[in-house]
């Protein structure tokens, strides 16, 4: 008889186990340790996972909400899972401090996030994005909050702090504004540390930001921003991570209406003041691809590179072409000054860069002497290429939004030329003869989607 009521007690739990499986599954308070969740296909997920760890196989799901996974919490996402936000509740997955996400996609399976809404119904902003959020050093005198009404604070001490893995992912459709100037971008990395691993991710048709991080040192490599609003990449706070082999491709007619898109927009902060560590990206083969039209509908797409408001920099080995209204441009005293003063800390170097007017520019810059034409022989004394048309760079079809092919031609000036020292003499970089995000291979292959043709109402 016990045996019978054991067995039936058993049963009970695995039904009841299964059913919150197949719901939205917030999780109860485990009696110890921490639970372990996997969930079925067609699972919804949302509320708060504390001390849980949440498996997520392949299959569909819906993420519904602001998603919060609290310090000890995980979430690992299978090969091939696809994540659809909820249409009328916009979703947004964020990881605080101390918890982790493992998004282990493949090249033949990638992770997808993507919009609730029917293909040919989807647009920018149909939800959130991803927000991980850590524990290394920014250079607020207090813990920031990052934006996008989530609420949570980043930031710290441990500079080597691992957030987690993210791997062939897709992000696509993301970026709302809970308010002006405080938006959810495709990837938000707050504080991130450089134990974080992030490679082969794509943001596409994001309504804010492609890639914006605020402080910390996480490093990163294969990354793509495609068709964003705003701006690709944008740094803050006093970020000092490395990342190499960068894709920026610009869709003409989608651009923000009310700001102007740049390639990389970068700020020691929103006042410029000069609080350390200084904001420092340590950039290496990037393509830079703009909109390269000139129509009432592109009018809001910027420049390729914006440093300014204090920042620092290294940017070198890279392809930018296409850009309507500026190339490099400086846009400080400080930022200014640590490119061309006797004491520089910045770098552009071995580049090969075009823009349509105004290929080097500076603005707000009071330096007695200051001039585009100082910026422009300070680049190419470093080995930068001013290239007289943007067919000079012999890409093979960077323009081409729905098939982009970015490898150098046969006699292309990115196929040599890139160097590795200094700060690129760190074993994190992988040394290249080539500039540019692609030398023989196209690495965005098989995982990476253009295919977005606009309808009536939508993508």
């Amino acid at each position: 008889m016990k045996s019978f009521k054991l067995k039936t007690l058993i049963l009970a739990l695995t039904v009841l186990a299964a059913a919150c499986q197949k719901d939205s599954t917030t999780p109860t308070e485990p009696t110890n340790g921490k639970q372990t969740l996997t969930l079925q296909n067609g699972a919804v997920i949302s509320g708060v996972y504390k001390n849980t760890i949440l498996n997520v196989p392949e299959g569909t799901f819906t993420l519904k909400g602001y998603v919060y996974f609290e310090d000890g919490s995980e979430i690992n996402i299978a090969a091939g899972a696809i994540i659809k936000s909820d249409v009328a509740d916009k979703g947004a997955l964020i990881i605080e401090r101390g918890a982790k996400i493992n998004a282990l996609g493949t090249a033949s399976k990638p992770v997808v996030f993507t919009s609730g809404k029917a293909v040919g119904q989807r647009n920018p902003g149909d939800w959130g994005g991803i927000v991980i959020l850590g524990k290394a050093t920014t250079n607020r005198s207090t813990e920031p909050t990052i934006e996008g009404g989530v609420g949570k604070n980043f930031g710290g001490t441990v500079d080597n702090d691992n957030s987690g893995t993210l791997k062939y992912v897709r992000i696509e459709f993301a970026g709302i504004a809970s308010q002006p100037n405080s938006e959810i971008n495709g990837l938000t990395l707050g504080g991130v540390g450089s134990g974080t691993t992030i490679e082969y991710v794509q943001v596409a048709y994001g309504n804010d930001d492609a890639f914006e991080i605020f402080g910390g040192t996480v490093n990163a490599k294969y990354l793509v921003a495609y068709a964003t609003a705003d701006d690709d990449f944008d740094f803050d706070f006093g970020y000092r991570g490395k990342i190499q082999f960068g894709v920026t491709l610009r869709d003409p007619s989608f651009i923000d209406g009310g700001d102007t898109g740049n390639g990389i927009e970068c700020d020691n902060d929103g006042t410029g003041t000069t609080a350390t560590p200084t904001t420092r990206p340590i950039l290496s083969n990037f393509t830079f691809i703009g909109p390269n039209a000139d129509n009432t509908s592109s009018k809001n797409h910027n420049f390729a590179n914006r440093f300014r408001r204090s920042s620092t920099f290294v940017l070198n080995n890279s392809v930018l072409i296409g850009w309507m209204k500026g190339g490099l441009s400086l846009e400080s005293d400080a930022t200014y000054n640590s490119f061309v003063g006797t004491n520089p800390t910045s770098e552009f170097k071995n580049n090969l860069l075009h823009a349509n007017a105004s290929t080097y520019r500076i603005s707000g810059v009071a330096v007695t002497g200051s001039t585009a034409d100082a910026v422009k022989a300070k680049a190419e004394a470093s080995a930068t290429i001013t290239l007289s048309a943007t067919a000079d760079a012999k890409l093979t079809d960077p323009f081409n939004l729905a098939i982009p092919n970015m490898l150098p031609q046969t006699g292309s000036p990115a196929l040599t030329g890139a160097a590795f020292a200094g700060d690129l003499s760190n074993s994190f970089f992988t040394a290249t003869t080539y500039r540019g995000a692609f030398g023989a291979t196209n690495w965005m292959a098989g995982w990476t989607n253009f295919n977005f043709t606009k309808g009536a109402s939508g993508y």
